[in-house]
């Protein structure tokens, strides 16, 4: 008699073994039609798993994560089928869930077509609608193995024999179809049908360039036709805002492959990032950081006792000279411990916060690279505090605190936090990472900002706080980062004269708001759809002439205005002013002022924004003042689109 308890700690009691969906069926019939899997102690399972014993239960839906990628990838199985149901001979390798959705790479003997998608994604609806029951059996290794080259598929059969001989291994199966999966899926194919197939790449098998040449099938699925719409809806706007088009458009800046991974800042993306730069330096002047610059190319022998040469030599740069290894700069961090150890410190000098806006460089696969999103050579907003372990929670409430308002000032004002704890290749011992971890914990909960946990993805020297902001329609952007790092200054011999008059390793908190500058700038000119806030605009406003009887008096306005701290450009051309307004809106400027015979008469300036709206007509000093409390103000009180 299993006795089976549930997340509200109510209990269930069964005279005879059960499945996870006969107890959602006994809870109630929505239930039994939401059931996708079931997490039994911890484990997650299929609906179909048998309970003969007591357990906890925890019924998953498609609200669940495990659920929707459970969903995923279970389309995933539901396309291999597909493509295989068209072209039998069609070999199936591996179909992993992704972000979003999930692919599924293929052996075939020509390349598909964006008629053949069609053709996949009509036959997977009617397998969908066919609600197949889906099974799973149990093989020996060796047996699976044999059926898999049996039936003609080398590449599950490769997969398999890799996998330890004791270990059995479990099948997945729908209609007379089946695959090598660990599972669990949901229950049948009825569960499926809000997907659609996205885009062909190729791939190669194992991610080895050695290897054939695999064709990619990449799809999305959510629970419902209504989350899929509106993935699809986001998709159309995201493409809209990609910032490599409006970074060309607006002459931001410019890639080639002479310097492949890097970024050409044209002369308004390069104000617009020493607008960011001033604003960031300000605001860490204010908070009693004290900026820097280190070296760009440092001895191998360092990033050794860092650990960075254990843990992080596949992304370093390498250079030699006079026989000595050198790597480029990957992060800033070891550079600042030496800077800190000039000198004798005390603990009165603690907490110190050494900035920098460091240029970094890591050696991204080019297939990774994206516009200013990934790069091989970027800037980062560091910084890092060096404090005693009882200051680090002070130290924490005080970056979070900074950070929040610093997000606000940009437009981002819905911020999540999330603990990333030891990764499996780390330097330190577990007792190191114990401390640290109990530390960072205590610190963010005393800033009282609600968290979740990111297991495993902490950095190699110590767990972090990652901050993902949410841009305006929807996407996640993790930015910021907060890392407890109790090793780094032990492993470099930096210490300080504490107050009983011993020697103790600070510890170093690793801090940054922005991250990359470049990918920061990305999610900016995104998150804006280029339209940035007038502060952070390159030009700030255009003054623009009707007839050339006005020419004198636009150019006495536009300088008028640059020494009122306006960053103000003139537009004579000959020109009708409908043709003008309409090229600087599309260019993004939020101020768009006229000058004809009435307006010089007048020493005043017709004035409108980029949306279209008409705010009248002011005179010069009324013009400086409106853009500079629209500056001021950051995008919040004034906004005119």
């Amino acid at each position: 008699m299993p006795l089976i308890t549930l997340p509200d700690g109510s209990q269930r009691s069964f005279d005879k073994p059960v499945t996870v969906g006969q107890v959602a069926a006994s809870i109630g019939a929505g239930l039994a039609r939401a059931a996708l899997a079931g997490e039994v102690d911890g484990t997650l399972v299929d609906a179909s798993h048998l309970l003969d014993a007591d357990a906890r239960l925890r019924i998953i839906t498609s609200r669940d994560p495990e659920g929707l990628e459970m969903i995923r990838h279970s389309t995933a199985h539901l396309l291999a089928q597909a493509v295989q149901s068209i072209y039998p001979d069609a070999q199936v390798t591996i179909g992993p869930v992704i972000d979003n959705g999930f692919y599924y790479d293929f052996a075939f003997k020509r390349p598909f077509t964006p008629e053949d998608l069609e053709k996949f994604e009509a036959r997977m609806q009617e397998l969908a609608k066919a609600d197949l029951p889906i099974h799973r059996r149990v093989l020996p290794r060796d047996e699976a193995a044999a059926h898999f080259r049996a039936i003609g598929e080398r590449y599950k059969a490769e997969i398999i024999e890799a996998i330890p001989q004791a270990e059995a291994i479990s099948l997945y199966g729908q209609g007379d179809w089946e695959d090598l999966c660990r599972g669990p899926h949901v229950p049948s194919t009825g569960k499926l049908g809000a997907f659609k197939l996205m885009k062909l790449a190729g791939a190669y098998w194992r991610g080895d360039s050695r290897n054939e040449m695999l064709q990619r099938v990449y799809g999305t699925a959510w629970p419902d036709e209504k989350q899929l719409k509106a993935y699809l809806t986001q998709l159309e706007e995201a493409e809209k805002r990609d910032h490599r088009r409006l970074g060309r458009e607006l002459g931001l800046f410019h890639q080639q492959e002479e310097a492949v991974g890097s970024v050409f800042w044209h002369p308004k993306g390069h104000t617009l990032w020493r607008t960011i730069e001033q604003y960031v330096r300000s605001r860490l002047a204010n908070d009693g950081y004290q900026e820097v610059k280190s070296p760009q190319l440092l001895d191998r022998s360092l990033w050794e006792k860092s650990g960075h040469w254990e843990n992080y030599a596949e992304h370093m740069f390498i250079a030699e000279s006079e026989g000595r290894m050198l790597a480029v700069k990957p992060m800033n961090c070891p550079g600042h411990v030496l800077i800190f150890k000039q000198g004798i410190k005390s603990y009165r000098d603690l907490p110190l916060k050494i900035a920098e806006f460091g240029s970094c460089h890591r050696n991204e696969p080019s297939g990774a690279l994206h516009g200013l999103m990934r790069v091989r050579a970027f800037t980062q907003d560091d910084a890092h505090i060096f404090c005693t372990e009882e200051q680090v929670s002070t130290e924490t409430v005080k970056f979070c605190n900074l950070l929040m308002e610093v997000y606000a000032d940009f437009g981002f004002t819905d911020v999540r936090v999330k603990f990333a704890d030891r990764p499996p290749q780390r330097a330190g011992s577990d007792e190191i990472w114990d401390r640290a971890e109990g530390a960072l914990r205590e610190a963010v909960e005393a800033t009282g900002l609600a968290y979740t946990m990111n297991p495993g993805e902490g950095a190699f020297y110590g767990p972090k706080l990652e901050f993902v902001l949410r841009d305006a329609i929807g996407r996640d952007w993790q930015c910021g980062t907060l890392q407890v790092d109790f090793g780094m200054t032990e492993r470099l011999d930096a210490d300080y004269v504490a107050e009983d008059g011993s020697r103790k390793h600070p510890v170093m908190l690793h801090r940054a708001i922005l991250g990359s500058l470049e990918r920061f700038i990305g999610i900016l000119i995104e998150n804006h759809a280029g339209r940035l806030p007038t502060w952070l605009a390159p030009v700030q406003a255009v003054v623009m002439n009707i007839t050339s009887k006005q020419e004198g008096f636009a150019r006495e306005a536009m300088e008028f205005l640059k020494n009122q701290g306006v960053r103000a450009e003139i537009d004579l051309r000959n020109e009708k002013v409908g043709f003008k307004i309409r090229e600087h809106t599309l260019a993004r400027v939020p101020y768009l002022l006229v000058a004809g015979d009435r307006e010089v008469d007048s020493r005043s300036l017709a004035v409108r924004t980029r949306s279209g709206k008409d705010l009248g007509v002011m005179p010069l000093g009324e013009v400086a003042a409106r853009i500079a409390r629209d500056a001021a103000a950051r995008g919040r009180d004034l906004l005119e689109g």
